[in-house]
């Protein structure tokens, strides 16, 4: 978490309609498929309008998923900077030693078509390349020759963000977090955020940092200030505007807001450009209206998502209507619906843990058996209860659970993993033993609980 807040403001002290926030939260939690997480609006450097659905909280770091990757181009453009490798460089440059697995065309596939996602693949290449040689991935993705020249073809490609990860860590000698530590979170107030390795030796780049929303929200402000912080630079001169622009045509791609070309790890929007992430992880940078939109949530549909915005929060940029007491009490109300046992037909469900319930005062002592391991949860009776449940040497899972008997033989409880967008459903009949359980949106690379956990900071 971060140590100084930034500053606060009102929606009309900054010219935004309270009453158009007031909607957007309306229509996103209106929206089937949406559950919204998080909200922080800036506008003109201030925040105006910011909000957590409980259980979530202000202070939570979670999994980003592919916003992360913008945080990597950002690492990307400090490093050039600084004259530790050019955007002509080849892969094979900085990986000489793998050069005899690479084809002709994979030879010449440089640092800015990894950046750009214009390597030459027509598909996501990480799947294959960990599954070929998970102790060098690097190898594997110069194995996999690419269909086309590199330059002229857009495909979103896990796998050459993961490669330019690899890059900078191989030419800075440190890890994604520790070069930026100096660099650009230490300056931004951004207490050392986790990252993962995905079990090898690298963070992986295109993914894995955990941030809270307000660092993710600084963030934007600094591409929104041109890469300024408090008056001095702290991105090289024309960076912001290299990063951002559209260098690689998308057309094809199924969502106008997908459409709009990609820079080096930013997607161009309708409006402004983003970096964003699985699940409706958003930050949005809108130049125009000198404003920073932020968005944490759990949806498979993001661009419904994208288009209460356009529709609700980027006219509220255009003037300071009322309503701040509508908004103030909207956000005071903040919290995730409880769907209970009736959201999933039966034949939706699979066996994935054993749950034995217990009664301890107002709520439960709930244990898991997941991925080999043992995991005890503190469940509230009808209210959240949070847990931080050790899943190694040094890391935690921490949980949110409420539960309820809706009829005396089935325990229906709700675990909201807080680290991540993702939430679970677990029903337990204590007359049969039997336990079965749903992800409401599947975690990507690790579908099990303990894979969510991070690092233990206390």
């Amino acid at each position: 978490m971060t140590s100084q807040s930034l500053p606060r403001s009102s929606p009309a002290a900054e010219g935004v309609s309270a009453s158009g926030i007031a909607d957007f939260l309306d229509a996103a939690e209106a929206a089937p498929g949406i559950s919204l997480h998080s909200l922080m609006v800036l506008r003109h450097g201030r925040v105006v309008a910011e909000g957590w659905a409980a259980p979530h909280r202000a202070t939570d770091a979670r999994q980003l998923y592919s916003l992360s990757k913008s945080f990597t181009a950002t690492a990307l453009g400090l490093a050039v900077a600084e004259g530790r490798l050019a955007l002509t460089d080849t892969v094979v440059d900085h990986f000489p030693d793998l050069a005899a697995a690479a084809g002709p065309k994979a030879r010449s596939i440089t640092v800015e078509h990894l950046a750009r996602m214009a390597t030459g693949h027509h598909a996501d290449t990480f799947a294959a390349i960990w599954q070929q040689d998970p102790a060098e991935p690097v190898r594997a993705f110069l194995n996999l020759e690419p269909e086309s020249p590199p330059g002229s073809v857009f495909a979103y490609n896990n796998g050459a963000s993961y490669t330019l990860a690899a890059i900078l860590q191989t030419c800075t000698g440190q890890s994604l977090t520790d070069y930026l530590q100096p660099r650009l979170f230490d300056p931004l107030d951004i207490a050392p955020p986790f990252w993962e390795s995905g079990g090898g030796p690298r963070q992986i780049g295109f993914a894995g940092l955990h941030l809270a929303t307000e660092d993710v929200a600084r963030f934007g402000l600094l591409y929104a200030q041109d890469g300024l912080w408090g008056g001095r630079p702290l991105l090289p001169p024309g960076w912001v505007a290299a990063a951002s622009r559209a260098l690689t045509p998308n057309p094809a791609e199924p969502e106008p807001d997908w459409q709009q070309g990609y820079g080096y790890q930013f997607w161009r929007s309708r409006h402004g450009y983003r970096a964003d992430g699985a699940f409706g992880q958003f930050c949005l940078v809108l130049p125009e209206q000198d404003a920073v939109v932020v968005i944490t949530s759990e949806t498979e549909v993001m661009q419904p998502l994208l288009d209460a915005v356009w529709a609700h929060l980027l006219p509220a940029f255009a003037g300071s209507g009322g309503d701040d007491d509508r908004l103030a009490e909207r956000l005071a109300g903040f919290a995730l619906p409880v769907d209970g046992a009736g959201t999933y037909a039966a034949d939706d469900w699979v066996v994935a843990h054993a749950v034995e319930p217990a009664v301890e005062g107002t709520g439960w002592s709930l244990t898991l058996t997941d991925a080999g391991q043992t995991l005890v949860v503190d469940c509230g009776d009808r209210h959240w209860q949070r847990t931080a449940v050790p899943v190694g040497a040094d890391r935690a899972l921490v949980v949110e659970a409420q539960g309820q008997w809706p009829d005396p033989h089935t325990f229906v409880v709700e675990l909201v993993l807080v680290q991540s967008p993702h939430r679970m459903t677990v029903i337990f009949h204590p007359e049969t033993g039997r336990s079965v359980a749903r992800w409401r949106t599947v975690p990507l690379r690790s579908p099990s609980l303990a894979g969510l956990g991070a690092p233990i900071t206390d």
